[in-house]
């Protein structure tokens, strides 16, 4: 081989190296940092003085903990599967080749493109009893009409499940959208020739065939489900109380304001392994069935 093949061969790597060492340092090696201090004893900065499983002893006899994970349980429960349903039916509706059909999508999808801080600001005024929806009804004449779920302990933490539904519907349809835009149009045409209802259609045609796209919609809206720190706090700040405490705020609230470094990694470590169990047999399934086909 000539010296400028080689160079050319060796092209790719040299490019790639300085990003491939940056996510190596910048990304695993602080993820593997967190996990060390999450078996030491570090408060307010951190040591490395071991101190075995106490830290996850600790955090799992925190009340706070137990109330956080409760809540993620409802909370990620109806975010994944309220936003699949409706997004997949609004795709189901666009896909009919209705007029304007562009501008719908724009407009579903909009959501997508604000932040969570903006989407929970957003919310937050929309469902304050004094200046939102309730108000809005009373003043044309409803006075009997309530809606204080903002707080109220124990209905907060749908107004969390209403907000991310309302930013991450519009992308799930556009997921859905493009699957079904890709669903063999012969098999469909057959199915109408031999006299299948619309809804079996769907039910043993169309959906059997979103497999992979539903798979899509759930790992990414687990790891949004996850990781929703912001949303929480922009639209409640994990009150009333803590009726809308999140593991990840109170990874926050252990780390930064209650100085409690080791047990805040913990519950860090705790998210990354949640996470990994739902994304590792996701992408184990996707290559295997890479490799069979």
């Amino acid at each position: 081989m000539t010296l400028s093949k080689r160079i050319q061969a060796a092209l790719p790597a040299f490019v790639l190296s300085p990003s491939l060492a940056a996510i190596a340092i910048c990304v695993y090696g602080f993820i593997a940092y967190t996990a060390l201090l999450s078996f030491t004893g570090s408060k307010m900065f951190a040591k490395l003085d071991f101190v075995g499983l106490r830290q996850y002893e600790r955090l799992f006899d925190n009340p706070r903990w137990i109330t956080a994970v409760e809540n993620m349980a409802i909370f990620g429960g109806l975010y994944v599967v309220v936003a699949t349903c409706l997004g997949l039916y609004i795709a189901v509706l666009i896909d009919q080749k209705i007029r304007l059909e562009g501008v719908f999508r724009a407009i579903f999808l909009y959501p997508m493109a604000l932040s969570f801080v903006v989407t929970g600001v957003i919310w937050q005024w929309l469902l304050n009893p004094g200046l939102g929806l309730e108000h809005m009804v009373r003043s044309l004449g409803w006075q009997s009409f309530t809606f204080q779920w903002l707080v109220e302990p124990d209905w907060a933490i749908y107004t969390i499940v209403i907000a991310g539904v309302w930013q991450v519907t519009g992308f799930v349809m556009a997921l859905f959208l493009a699957g079904l835009r890709g669903v063999d149009t012969e098999i469909l045409r057959a199915a109408r020739v031999d006299g299948a209802p619309v809804h079996k259609v769907y039910t043993r045609i169309v959906i059997p065939a979103l497999r992979p796209v539903f798979l899509t919609a759930f790992v990414i809206e687990a790891h949004l489900a996850i990781k929703s720190y912001d949303l929480v706090v922009a639209l409640t700040k994990g009150g009333p109380g803590v009726s809308t405490e999140l593991p990840s705020t109170f990874m926050y609230s252990m780390t930064f304001t209650r100085n409690e470094l080791g047990v805040g990694a913990a519950s860090a470590t705790v998210m990354l392994t949640s996470l990994a169990a739902i994304i590792v047999p996701y992408l184990y399934s996707e290559l295997r069935d890479d490799r069979r086909a």
